[in-house]
């Protein structure tokens, strides 16, 4: 297929704005599904992960064919722990669709892929979705996703964006508010019209960039990327560059497969323009240059961005070890920790010199929680410690962190909460304004290191109606200790089953987390307690039984149900003497020293050492 043939576009948008529900209509509409072929919703996202939590985590590409010209359409993760995903899939696209909501308007992950776009050279298309919805303004909208442009030293021509107004749910987009609300073929043909083929060499060598790595249980590693100049055939000798342009791998393309629909199809040629698929290396990866032998210079990349935030990972060693998971041992563990490195840029895995823990490294709390609990789905057990930010030095030697750009939607009567406790957590805000139906946006640029453990918080002091969203801005000073959770642990004096008289007994005390019957032990934490300190408690003292009748009647057990965090709300939620243990079954709270006389050692250790700094 010619290159002018052939468009390549990018749908991004801030998380949860329709991206993958757009392209399901598209496919529907383009005839690449039949009629009676059941697809289910958000086909693009195959992950279990991303089905549940209705997010996209990995970006994918896909093909569809209108009026004579193949369209690769790429879906994009929306959220700011896959951004690196993002940076730099639109290095294969020619063409953008940014699709904004129509009441939620432009928000951190719009800005941060927008930016990337522009500086790119590309004339996005701005979709302004969801306009069926009874809180849409889309004509602020609009005029707010103009003021993003401005803001970020939009061109003349890209300022001159074209607009469609759309529902991608319904499967239709029109060109005026008012236009007719038919199909999505407004969107196809402005793609054909808007969007420039791929600019490249046909007569060059050949030469891609791999741009997205997978592992295939049948053809091993897989990377997809961009075909910048001449033609390829199977078993074609090729050598990978990397940035440097060093020689990284010489092989022959043994599989090259191209994209139709939602499917991987084989092809024996590949031309400049396409995005294609190519099999079957050891160690190329992301960013590297796969080109023929003559090329010795590497196609320009975007390199992939450092991590800012780390967990420890050790062995599960609770009293409960190995009563749900099979995978137990700190080898199992390394080795399913570096075959996720090889594939994921943007993790860092480090082993500790006794080889028993290890230091998993990525750009939020976000993306480690979903590799944790994709592990723990795969059978493994093991403790995770509070996450923590990675340090920096600059160049007078200075220590510096991350900071990250938040963005809050608050109802009025909760403004004043929010500052004060973000103020406290050494945030400073930069914009204040009202946002329409009693609500206010409030946007604060924040150390991340002030932000872990917040979002319960949040929740907490907006009752469960306000927004937050963060985006990673940049390494800024040091700013000094921040204060943790305030509340104290109740811990478990002893192992055995929960039992309701004791919780009941026991709840003036705090929050709980375990209701009856839950698996307890010493040492683990089994609510928050009201007051400051940790406190030992029995949860396992039932009521003292005698032959004796009672004088009045007993007592109705009531119980307040228990407060269940997900893996990433324990991840924030520990502080540094604590530790989440995970198992296919469980997530618990517990101490990392399980008795009260090693914590007590440890206590007094910590206050001499501090005295003699």
């Amino acid at each position: 297929m010619n290159a002018k043939d052939i468009r390549n576009i990018a749908i991004i948008a801030h998380v949860d704005h329709g991206k993958t529900t757009l392209i399901d209509s598209i496919f529907k509409q383009s005839g690449m599904v039949r009629d009676n072929q059941q697809l289910g919703e958000r086909v693009m996202d195959s992950n279990d992960l991303e089905k549940e939590r209705g997010i996209t985590i990995l970006a994918k590409c896909t093909a569809i064919h209108w009026e004579g010209t193949k369209i690769n359409i790429i879906d994009t993760p929306g959220h700011a722990d896959f951004g690196g995903e993002v940076e730099r899939v639109l290095t294969m696209a020619d063409g953008v669709i940014l699709l904004v909501d129509a009441a939620e308007g432009p928000l951190p992950q719009t800005k941060f892929v927008l930016g990337k776009a522009l500086a790119l050279g590309i004339r996005p298309i701005v979709m302004i979705n969801k306009i069926d919805r009874s809180d849409a303004r889309p004509q602020e909208v609009l005029n707010e996703a103009f003021d993003l442009f401005a803001a970020l030293d939009a061109t003349e021509e890209q300022l001159d964006f074209p607009v469609l107004y759309a529902s991608g749910r319904d499967g239709w987009c029109c060109e005026t508010l008012d236009g007719p609300r038919e199909n999505l073929h407004p969107l196809l043909e402005l793609v054909l019209r808007h969007v420039p083929p791929p600019q490249v060499d046909m007569n060059a060598p050949f030469s891609m960039l791999a741009t997205l790595l997978e592992s295939d249980p049948y053809l091993g590693r897989v990377l997809t990327g961009k075909v910048y100049s001449g033609t390829a055939k199977v078993n074609q000798a090729v050598r990978a560059l990397n940035l440097k342009g060093e020689v990284v791998e010489s092989f022959r393309l043994t599989k090259l497969h191209t994209f139709s629909g939602i499917e991987r199809v084989n092809t024996d040629i590949v031309e400049a323009g396409d995005i294609i698929c190519v099999a079957g290396m050891k160690n190329v990866s992301v960013a590297d240059t796969i080109a023929d032998p003559s090329l010795t210079t590497p196609i320009a990349s975007q390199p992939v961005d450092p991590p800012t935030m780390a967990v420890t990972i050790t062995v599960n060693d609770s009293p409960l070890a190995g009563t749900e998971g099979r995978k137990l041992t700190s080898t199992m563990i390394r080795d399913r920790l570096m075959a996720e490195a090889e594939t994921n840029v943007a993790i860092r895995v480090t082993e500790s010199a006794g080889r028993d823990s290890f230091e998993l490294a990525g750009r939020g709390e976000l993306q480690l929680g979903v590799l944790i609990e994709t592990m723990r789905r795969e059978g493994f057990e093991l403790s995770v410690s509070r996450p923590r930010v990675l340090f920096q030095k600059d160049a007078q030697g200075n220590l510096t962190e991350p900071y990250e750009e938040v963005i809050i939607d608050v109802d009025d009567e909760f403004t004043g909460s929010v500052m004060e406790k973000l103020t406290q957590r050494k945030a400073e805000m930069t914009d204040m304004r009202p946002s329409g139906a009693g609500k206010t946006r409030l946007i604060f640029r924040a150390p991340s290191r002030g932000l872990i453990g917040y979002q319960s918080q949040f929740l907490t002091d907006t009752r469960g109606t306000g927004v937050m969203n963060r985006l990673f801005d940049s390494y800024g000073p040091y700013k000094g200790d921040i204060g943790g959770r305030r509340n104290g642990a109740l811990i478990s004096t002893d192992r055995g089953d929960a039992v309701a008289y004791a919780i009941w007994k026991l709840q003036d005390r705090g929050v709980m987390f375990i209701g009856h019957g839950d698996k307890v032990y010493g040492g683990m934490v089994v609510g928050e307690h009201s007051r400051d300190n940790d406190l030992e408690i029995n949860v396992l003292k039932g009521k003292q039984l005698t032959n004796v009748r009672a004088s009045g009647a007993d007592e109705a057990v009531v119980l307040v149900p228990p407060r269940r965090m997900s893996l990433e709300d324990m991840m924030s939620y520990i502080n540094d003497d604590e530790l989440v243990e995970v198992t296919p079954q469980s997530l618990r709270l517990r101490k990392k020293l399980l008795t009260p006389q090693e914590r007590e050692i440890a206590k007094k250790q910590a206050k001499k050492a501090g005295e003699n700094i």
